[in-house]
């Protein structure tokens, strides 16, 4: 391992638990937590691809796949295939969420109550982590505009699951979820047509809660478990962090793509070509 590497990453880490940094978790953070959840987005459109036959066209992207599935079969299936998906293994421990196993990074972040978490996995392990760490936190999650939701982006809910106006600046910790959950009663964006007004009004931040927008001012992000080999997770990204702090940092092991590295350049990334294991182990700082 890259000695420098590992240098910067002691001190995002540090960062994050003292506040002035921000996680940005993808699908590979949930996959530490064991059980029968899909962990990558191929993984769960394999998944919705094995219900239903879709065509060559579509075959492989997760949006059109989704898309498809919505056209022909309704929201209601496609709603129902993705939360059997993440769904626990029946009799599984802690089988009121989708990780049954403990997972190191969502624990820790759970002890830390740090200001804002971004999370842009549908399952509920970041959620799981919280409630068994007791209350002074808040959630905040996209939702579709099909099946009967409002016409709003958002909903928030406190920490005992009850929906409220407004995400609630006296929360220690808001977890932000902005493509949604897979939780029975909850909402997620997943299909291409979740994401056409979406995208329409995100430059402009319009879906971009203002408690959000307030937490991010001056901190910059680290991102782990995430890659930026798809555009709209880039669009995303780059709007999540707009105005935020400068020196994002992202754990980004391997080769990266033309794009991926193109989206470094621009966002001015400090890319570190390290995996999740460095980060494990390094988890030691005390709750804040």
């Amino acid at each position: 391992m890259n000695g420098t590497d590992l240098a910067t990453l002691e001190v995002a880490l540090a960062e994050v638990a003292a506040g002035t940094r921000i996680a940005y978790l993808g699908p590979e953070v949930s996959a530490r937590s064991g059980g029968p959840a899909p962990a990558t987005r191929a993984e769960l459109c394999r998944r919705l691809e094995a219900e239903v036959r879709v065509p060559r066209r579509a075959s492989g992207d997760l949006w059109a796949v989704a898309q498809y599935i919505e056209s022909r079969k309704f929201r209601a299936t496609l709603d129902a295939m993705v939360r059997r998906a993440f769904a626990p293994a029946p009799g599984a421990e802690g089988a009121e969420g989708t990780g049954p196993r403990a997972n190191p990074l969502h624990d820790w972040l759970a002890r830390l109550r740090p200001p804002m978490v971004v999370d842009t996995w549908y399952d509920d392990g970041l959620l799981t982590a919280f409630e068994r760490a007791g209350a002074g936190w808040g959630l905040v999650q996209g939702v579709s505009r099909a099946g009967g939701w409002t016409e709003a982006y958002t909903r928030a809910y406190g920490a005992g699951g009850a929906e409220v106006a407004a995400p609630d600046p006296d929360w220690q910790t808001l977890l932000y979820k902005p493509q949604g959950l897979a939780r029975p009663g909850s909402s997620f964006l997943i299909s291409d047509s979740d994401y056409v007004e979406v995208l329409t009004e995100i430059d402009i931040q319009t879906p971009i809660p203002e408690e959000v927008r307030r937490r991010r001012t001056g901190r910059p992000f680290l991102f782990l478990g995430c890659r930026f080999d798809d555009q709209l997770l880039r669009i995303y990204a780059r709007q999540i962090t707009k105005r935020s702090g400068a020196g994002h940092v992202a754990l980004l092991p391997g080769p990266l793509s033309r794009m991926e590295a193109r989206f470094i350049a621009e966002l001015g990334i400090r890319r570190l070509d390290l995996g999740l294991d460095a980060v494990t182990g390094r988890l030691t700082a005390p709750a804040g």
